[in-house]
Order: structure tokens, then sequence, then C-alpha cells
């Protein structure tokens, strides 16, 4: 595991006890969440599960996975039967090929692992990531650029094996601390 980051996050979610609330899902997997074809998703760095709790509500079977106990803690507390947590270093946790109908990334980036995302979805699943991309009118200066997009940067990780179902960018959430642009795909294995 890497220390750092679940030492990191764990404390960020004590000592930020609004991370921990009840927050709406992704207004974007709302509308995408319709074009899925089966019930079986993974939230990646769900976090305390708003995502995998919209998933969950909506039928589907939903492993989350986070590197935050805290994070994970507080999801399980919500009692839903259809979502397995799982305490996970992304950086070594091996996806399981073909396994999911439907895969979200939100407010999150490791382009490393895009590519076993994708390798994760059965034909005809859907990968759905949405997170930050650097931009002038950002409000927060980034901690570390690396976890920024570039524009139109998402297209390029996907070739003409995927149909681009959506793409977006646009301003966050108003509920969000900060105003960012961010950046969004959804995409279909064919």
């Amino acid at each position: 595991m890497a220390k750092k980051d679940e030492i990191k996050w764990n404390k960020k979610y004590q000592e930020t006890p609004s991370l921990l609330e009840e927050r709406r899902p992704s207004e974007k997997l709302i509308e995408i969440i319709q074009k899925a074809k089966g019930k079986k998703a993974l939230d990646v760095a769900s976090g305390t599960g708003r995502n995998s709790i919209y998933l969950a509500n909506n039928g589907f079977e939903v492993d989350a996975l986070d590197i935050s106990q805290v994070a994970l803690d507080e999801l399980k507390s919500k009692g839903l039967k259809n979502i397995s947590c799982k305490l996970v270093d992304l950086d070594e946790y091996e996806l399981p090929v073909n396994s999911y109908d439907f895969i979200v990334m939100t407010n999150f980036l490791d382009r490393n692992i895009i590519a076993k995302l994708s390798n994760a979805l059965k034909k005809d699943g859907i990968l759905f990531i949405e997170t930050y991309m650097d931009d002038i009118v950002n409000e927060k200066p980034p901690s570390n650029p690396d976890f920024l997009l570039k524009k139109d940067e998402l297209k390029t990780f996907f070739d003409d094996s995927f149909e681009v179902l959506d793409y977006d960018e646009f301003l966050n959430e108003e509920n969000e601390l900060y105003r960012m642009k961010k950046q969004s795909i959804a995409i279909r294995k064919l």
C-alpha cells in the first residue's frame, strides 16, 4: 500500500468532517448511467461513495475501491448490501479483465490505470471518467500539476475499439470548495 497516500487521505477525512457528509453523485454520471447494458460496476477511488451509492440504488452490484479506510468505513456504514468496499493501492491492484459493465472514476487522475480500466470492461461496457483539468479559471492552485488534465486529453487514451458516448469540458458543481474546470468522457468498449 502507498502508505504516504493512505495516511494523507485518512488524515484528510478525519480532520475535515464535511468530506464525510452525503454528497450528490456526479451530474454527468446521472446522465450516462442510462446507457449501461449490465449491472456490475466499479467505482475507482470511491472516497465515501457518493457515486457507489447512486449506482447501488440503481440496481448495480458495486466494487468500491479506495486507499482510505476512513472513507470506506463511512461508505460501509450506509449498509448497502450491493456495495463491496475494498482497501487497495491502485498502483499495485490488479483489476480483473472483462469483468465490469460500468466503471466510474471521478475527481481522481492516474493516467497509468486508464488502460487497466479499459481492459476491465466487458464488451459493451462503459468507462466514465470525470476529473479536473488545467485551466485559467481554476480557483485552487494545483498541489501537483500531474493531477490535472490538459485540454482534450481524455480523448487521447482511447482508440477505435471504443465508441465515445459523451465528452465535455465544464465548470464543476457549485457545491465544491473551489470553482474548477473539469473534463469528462464516457466510452463504450466495442
